[in-house]
């Protein structure tokens, strides 16, 4: 199947979790403390006591405000955006995941795809695609197992090389030409003039509910346009070093 060179990206997982609302509490009545007369004497004359006046009735307490709950939407302040994207690639430096790419030709491919950064990264296609792409911090290597071919491109031409960085600042490192909002989504768009063969359009997809991360897609300098979408998301396990190691060009596994 074709595999448009454009796929050089991963994905990273943030989420934002949900402050409890904190239920205000009434304050019990201060109650006044009657103190005891002193008995009286034995030669003289008691006098009865008059009852007692019947306590009024405490107020019965206000109950508890509670905050409105605030509807989720997708994030339409560009500045606020760029800022939660650049928050969200920054909150974690490993992770795994499951992709599906579909590319412009509707052909789907499916894999798992591992990340350490700074640069490290690893692309492995499940068959029948004979695909994989592996980045070892400086090089990124596109190998096919079945025609036992391997192209070395340097990281720095490749797509969103920019969010293998350990400390990614959207408006310093790439151009956003545009931010903008669906139903459910924040679409962050890129310009990426320094890959190979051109500039390439990146568009960077986060969900409404958390602002994750959940697909990108690439169009590279021939228009070709690819579509990855993350599953199973894990930022909690350091994938193998040895996933990274690009082998010598010609050594292949059976």
């Amino acid at each position: 199947m074709k595999l448009s060179k454009a796929i050089f990206w991963f994905g990273l997982s943030l989420s934002i979790g949900a402050q409890p609302v904190l239920a205000e509490t009434t304050k019990p009545s201060d109650k006044k403390v009657v103190k005891p007369e002193a008995a009286p004497a034995a030669d003289k004359k008691v006098a009865k006591p008059e009852p007692a006046a019947a306590p009024a009735p405490a107020p019965a307490p206000e109950p508890a405000k509670k905050e409105a709950a605030k509807p989720a939407g997708p994030i339409s302040d560009p500045e606020v955006a760029i800022q939660m994207a650049d928050d969200y690639f920054n909150s974690s430096r490993a992770m795994t995941a499951d992709f599906v790419q579909t590319g412009q030709d509707g052909r789907r491919a499916e894999g798992k795809l591992y990340v350490v950064k700074p640069g490290r990264m690893r692309f492995e296609y499940a068959e029948p695609a004979t695909m994989e792409i592996i980045a070892d911090g400086r090089s990124v290597a596109i190998r096919d197992r079945k025609l036992k071919t391997q192209e070395t491109y340097f990281i720095e031409q490749t797509p969103l090389k920019f969010l293998l960085k350990n400390d990614v600042h959207l408006k310093k490192d790439v151009k956003i030409t545009n931010v903008t909002t669906a139903k459910d989504k924040t679409i962050i768009i890129l310009e990426d003039s320094t890959t190979f063969g051109g500039t390439s359009t990146i568009g960077l997809y986060f969900d409404a509910k958390n602002f994750n991360l959940t697909q990108w897609t690439v169009k590279d300098p021939q228009g070709y346009e690819t579509l990855v979408v993350l599953h199973n998301i894990d930022k909690t396990t350091t994938p193998n070093a040895n996933l990274f190691r690009i082998p010598s060009e010609g050594i292949f596994s059976e």
